[in-house]
């Protein structure tokens, strides 16, 4: 898997049908209907999330590379 960002990520989870809920900080929380969890992605501008997290919150949301 290559690196990927936070923006990269964002993109990814709206795609899949995710919507932006808040932003708190640097961190963005999505929802999406008729489901419980939410995912939390962090954006510190063109810094790479590491990729157990980015793993991790791919699982989550159902989506794949």
């Amino acid at each position: 898997m290559r690196p990927i960002t936070g923006k990269e990520l964002c993109q990814r989870l709206h795609a899949a049908g995710w919507s932006l809920k808040r932003i708190k900080g640097s961190h963005h929380i999505f929802g999406k209907a008729g489901e419980w969890k939410i995912i939390t992605v962090p954006v510190h501008g063109s810094a790479t999330i590491k990729p157990g997290l980015a793993n991790r919150i791919a699982k989550d949301a159902g989506i794949s590379w």
